[in-house]
């Protein structure tokens, strides 16, 4: 294990670290208030279940990180079909949170089958899209049928209504096939098409009246104060609150007024609000700063990966924390309409946070065959 760790993006890890311990600290503060006044329950309620979610994550991380890429070939395809399942499974059997079907209450765990899905299409399209490249067979059939899995739990997730969620999982699988280099001309019309596709879909979407209720509300996101007594509006307007209480320097650990029930989802999707508020602008952008630096590590590594495995699980670890980052802080900032999205690290959720570490332990490998295949280049 020394030997792995020794070959490992040493920034990437310090920075896994930093977000880590720093999201379960604001976790604690933003959290604290709600588990006591509103659910009853200890204030380290949320902080434990999060702090058990991160020693499960890091003991399963160290297998992750000695556990050879090529041998996920078994696994990727087992792994999508087992989502399938789960995802149609929870129509009969899931329970209903926020106004969707989208999670097993197992009693001592919650799963959410959707949320595991997004790093499952990584490692899948990763093996299906190397086997293309190993045979040079770049045909448009070859190419298309993995994203059709992807396009099903899409669908299924849609259903739930989750259109966030698979918003974010299309959002993937769509950067992954654009950064593709199979360079010959069916490819590149393939991805002209799928651009237009995608831009189409949005479209019809929004205006061609299949949303719910629920979610059509999300699309009136601009001037929130003015919309104070709406749910999107009510949000977030206090996050703005939020915001502009911190200033410069912010209130100080613990002193956020905004998370005593203001924020419905203080500890989840509006904890950057409450992390301005407490630390303000300097200690936001700081964080935005660390998050550039850490794609930055990743984006590294896809680019130097040795074959096409590596680059995609590290193209889609990149893309899978870029679209949550840009979502969550363009939806607080009422950019976009709100879709319940969390912070990478710093939002509380035990399967996010899961999988998130779990693409970031994936990518270290990937960081570990680069150093193996350099060492085997030069004793040739």
């Amino acid at each position: 294990m020394k030997a792995k760790l020794k070959k490992i993006d040493k920034m990437l890890f310090f920075l896994m670290i930093v977000f880590t311990i720093f999201g379960l600290i604001m976790i604690f503060s933003a959290s604290s208030i709600t588990a006591v006044l509103y659910n009853g329950v200890s204030e380290r309620h949320y902080f434990m279940k999060h702090l058990y979610a991160i020693i499960a994550s890091w003991i399963f991380g160290f297998f992750v990180l000695v556990y050879p890429t090529h041998k996920y070939k078994f696994w990727g395809p087992v792994g999508i079909i087992f989502i399938i399942l789960a995802l149609i499974g929870l129509f009969p059997y899931g329970t209903i949170t926020n106004s969707a079907r989208s999670w097993y209450d197992l009693g001592f765990f919650s799963f959410q089958p959707s949320e595991f899905a997004k790093s499952v299409i990584i490692v899948f399209l990763a093996v299906s899209l190397d086997k293309i490249s190993r045979s040079e067979d770049y045909s448009i059939n070859k190419i298309i049928m993995p994203f059709v899995f992807v396009l099903i739990i899409c669908g299924l997730t849609i259903f739930q209504p989750d259109l966030g969620t698979a918003c974010i999982i299309g959002g993937i699988a769509f950067l992954i096939f654009l950064s593709l280099p199979f360079n010959t001309k069916k490819v590149r019309g393939l991805k002209m098409t799928g651009i237009v596709t995608v831009i189409a879909c949005f479209t019809i979407l929004v205006f061609g009246g299949h949303l719910t209720a629920e979610q059509n509300s999300r699309l009136t996101y601009q001037k929130p104060c003015t919309r104070y007594t709406e749910k999107t509006g009510y949000q977030v307007c206090n996050g703005f609150i939020a915001i502009s209480n911190g200033g410069l320097t912010g209130a100080g650990l613990g002193n956020s007024t905004q998370k005593y029930l203001y924020l419905p989802e203080a500890y989840t999707d509006f904890i950057f609000p409450v992390i301005i508020e407490e630390w303000g602008a300097i200690g936001g952008i700081i964080i935005l700063i660390l998050f550039i630096v850490l794609l930055y590590r990743i984006l590294k590594i896809a680019k130097n990966a040795p074959n096409l495995r590596g680059s995609i699980i590290a193209y889609g670890t990149f893309a899978f924390i870029l679209l949550h980052l840009l979502v969550n802080f363009l939806g607080i900032m009422a950019f976009i309409p709100l879709t319940g999205v969390p912070v990478p690290f710093l939002s509380y959720g035990g399967s996010f946070y899961i999988n998130i570490s779990f693409m970031l332990f994936l990518t270290q490998r990937v960081q570990i065959e680069i150093h193996e295949q350099k060492v085997k280049e030069v004793l040739k």
